[in-house]
């Protein structure tokens, strides 16, 4: 059997004939042509060395499924996952009630079944606010730690192949929660949802937490300006003047070590306007803040350094143990690129922000727009809009080989799965040092971003 890791956390087990049955499914819909080569079957028992070559096989296999727009992209490879991960947890199917949060702290619950999916969550979601369907794809669940101050560690986006009640229950971990999230970076945006009362009061409360917490920068002035708009009601121009402060819209991590301008430098990352922001605290206690612009990076990739436990929950997000680091290559002057890494448990959540920043710039230079992101029932199962599919942030982050080609264009994204065997004891660690789980993204540089 093989562990399926998916955003440095155990996804599920699987077994080779599993993934042989997925990958006859996946020939008979696409065709020979279209599937990569499957390792094929043994006679024989397979000795150590043997063993090892075929998880390799296995992980370039489901890579290389990922890696395609077509099948990584298809409802039989999403749906391999969620159901194995059902599995895996033994979870059954029934009728459920979720807890997912807003900004403001109010929690909304849903009646859901224990294998809806992440659309199927969003949606009930929005139909219990009554969001206007044109409106839900601004929004997305996120997976949350909430912090001893009361605030939220965002872990990671939750994506198509996922069922959300399985993913935080499996953590065994009250302080792990769903939260209802704007999932945009452009401000301008803020304009459609606010166009409706139930786009605009999430709007509000969010920025208002925002605010509360510290995320969005407020000078003594602006703070009694907004109060005052607080006390009259009025959102729109509560958020209007919210938009003219320092990290509006930002997402802020927690403070985390940096090896920029030097290393072991202290860090506070926030993400937003298409930059990653650092406020740096340096050896001598001075700070220092400056940010990299999202065009400006060639590449970038999120690694693990310490084994990951073989628990049957799979690891928690954030365990100490667990070192991550997200290292992008930028474009200091026209002539001189260099790595700079940042070490933190959100690593994968600081990948996925800047793929989607990447995803919604290109949308906009292609001279499409998100106002175009809705829901298509088709044969009672939720599909995005292909205008959707544009935007999506990268859901598996994958083990690269270290003779691939360390860049790609962002129509192919390298973005799949890590697979590791499992011991008949099922003790042993199973995610070895140095194993890569890259996310090789988009490069835009031009002399006019300089």
């Amino acid at each position: 059997a093989y562990n399926i890791h998916v955003n440095g956390v155990l996804h599920c087990r699987v077994r080779y004939s599993q993934l042989l049955g997925l990958h006859e499914q996946l020939r008979k819909e696409y065709g020979a042509n279209v599937v990569p080569a499957f390792p094929p079957k043994k006679i024989f028992t397979l000795t150590p060395v043997e063993v090892e070559q075929r998880r390799e096989q296995l992980e370039k296999y489901m890579q290389a499924v990922r890696q395609d727009p077509t099948l990584g992209g298809s409802e039989t490879f999403n749906s391999f996952l969620r159901k194995a991960q059902q599995e895996t947890q033994q979870i059954p199917t029934e009728e459920v009630v979720l807890e997912v949060l807003l900004s403001n702290g109010q929690k909304v619950k849903v009646t859901i079944l224990t294998s809806d999916q992440t659309e199927d969550v969003l949606e009930a979601v929005a139909s219990k606010l009554d969001l206007p369907d044109d409106l839900v794809g601004y929004f997305s669940l996120f997976l949350v730690r909430e912090t001893k101050d009361g605030a939220f560690s965002f872990v990671r986006k939750l994506q198509e192949f996922e069922l959300p009640y399985v993913s935080v229950t499996s953590l065994h971990n009250p302080e792990f929660q769903i939260i209802l999230r704007k999932s945009y970076w452009d401000s301008a945006y803020d304009d459609d949802v606010m166009e409706h009362r139930v786009g605009l009061n999430l709007l509000y409360a969010q920025t208002v937490s925002d605010i509360e917490h510290g995320w969005i920068l407020v000078n003594k002035e602006q703070h009694r300006q907004l109060k005052s708009l607080q006390e009259k009601v009025s959102k729109k121009e509560f958020i209007r003047l919210a938009q003219t402060l320092k990290y509006y819209g930002y997402l802020k991590f927690d403070p985390c070590v940096t090896d920029f301008p030097e290393k072991g430098c202290h860090v506070v990352v926030s993400a937003g306007n298409n930059e990653l922001n650092f406020q740096v605290r340096l050896p001598n206690e001075q700070i220092k803040e400056g940010s990299f612009k999202v065009t400006r990076m060639r590449c970038w990739r999120v690694t693990s350094s310490v084994p990951m436990s073989n628990s049957p929950s799979g690891s928690s997000p954030g365990k100490s143990e667990v070192k991550l680091e997200l290292a992008f290559e930028y474009l200091m002057s026209k002539d001189r690129l260099q790595w700079v890494t940042i070490t933190s448990p959100q690593a994968i959540m600081l990948s996925i922000c800047l793929q989607s920043m990447v995803d919604e710039l290109m949308v906009k230079k292609s001279g499409g727009s998100i106002r175009k992101m809705f829901r298509r029932r088709v044969n009672g199962a939720l599909r995005r809009s292909d205008s959707q599919q544009a935007v999506k942030s990268p859901p598996l982050l994958d083990s690269p080989d270290a003779s691939r080609e360390p860049m790609a264009k962002l129509s192919s994204k390298l973005t799949s799965v890590s697979l590791r065997g499992i011991s008949h004891s099922s003790s042993a660690n199973d995610v070895g040092a140095n194993d890569f789980h890259g996310n090789y993204a988009f490069e835009g540089i031009g002399d006019e971003d300089l």
